[in-house]
């Protein structure tokens, strides 16, 4: 079974003790071929471009033989919701101060442009914690699928508790001709949203949640989606999967979401897996 993780976090301190090992062999062992690590602030960001090229040469079933097979790393760079404070100002959690939204701006176009970066994310609204004020979340929404439209990159759009207002951006995006295609994160939405999105040529993420007895939405727009706009996602080290709901979470995890997504689409997993595999890669250009 061929794995691609779409979103990962192989950057956060959870992965401390064993993160080469996993990213070294571990994963690729296990079929997990590629991941890409979602940058979540502007440190974060960096961080990702760096695992990135580390593991620049890592393929993994590599054909040679010579080496032992390793998880091919990409980069998301982006600035998640709750720290677009960077943009007008805010120290970050590291410290960091920029002088003003331009130098941060160019700071993240430096890292998109670099050649393992293959999206701009993660970005989005989030009104859960409210950590930034709607006005201030969305102004960088935009700015950053601006970006994304400039570079001609995906983005990878974070979404909670505000579901609506992240489709009208997007929507309004795609409108003014500026479409970057993508993939809508951890998809919590309606099943008629997720129709809107696809109709835009945008992909549904789909990690852990699917596994659980209570997702009888998120199983209703899997089963109702057209298979070609579905991704798999780990957001490791959080939201595993049934059977390991509340532990960490890795891309190994994965196997359990495409068995939930077969089942679903009353398909082999097998099938379905490349399937999974092959829409990830057209969306990343990998």
């Amino acid at each position: 079974m061929r794995i691609f993780d779409t979103h990962s976090h192989y950057d956060d301190e959870a992965f401390d003790d064993d993160r080469d090992a996993l990213l070294g062999g571990l994963l690729a062992a296990e079929g997990v071929e590629y991941v890409v690590n979602m940058g979540a602030s502007i440190e974060g960001a960096a961080a990702s471009a760096d695992l990135a090229e580390k593991y620049a040469g890592s393929i993994a079933h590599s054909d040679s033989g010579n080496e032992p097979a390793r998880t091919g790393v990409y980069a998301g760079c982006g600035i998640h919701p709750d720290d677009t404070g960077v943009f007008e100002g805010k120290e970050t959690s590291s410290g960091m101060r920029f002088t003003c939204a331009d130098e941060v701006m160019q700071r993240l176009r430096d890292l998109c442009l670099l050649e393992r970066c293959v999206c701009v994310g993660e970005i989005g609204l989030d009104y859960h914690w409210m950590v930034e004020q709607k006005e201030v979340q969305q102004r960088w929404f935009r700015e950053q699928m601006r970006l994304a439209y400039e570079l001609r990159l995906p983005i990878n759009v974070h979404s909670r508790d505000a579901a609506q207002d992240t489709f009208d951006l997007i929507r309004e995006n795609y409108e003014e001709g500026r479409y970057t295609g993508g993939i809508i994160h951890c998809y919590s939405g309606s099943l008629e949203l997720a129709r809107e999105y696809v109709k835009m040529g945008y992909h549904i993420g789909i990690g852990g949640v699917v596994t659980f007895k209570n997702a009888k939405v998120l199983k209703r727009v899997v089963g109702e989606l057209p298979l070609e706009y579905l991704v798999t996602e780990t957001d490791c080290p959080y939201l595993s999967p049934e059977p390991y709901r509340g532990k960490r979470n890795d891309s190994r995890n994965i196997r359990y979401v495409i068995e939930a997504i077969a089942r679903l689409k009353e398909m082999d997993p097998e099938e379905c897996a490349e399937i999974l595999f092959e829409n990830a890669r057209k969306v990343y250009g990998v």
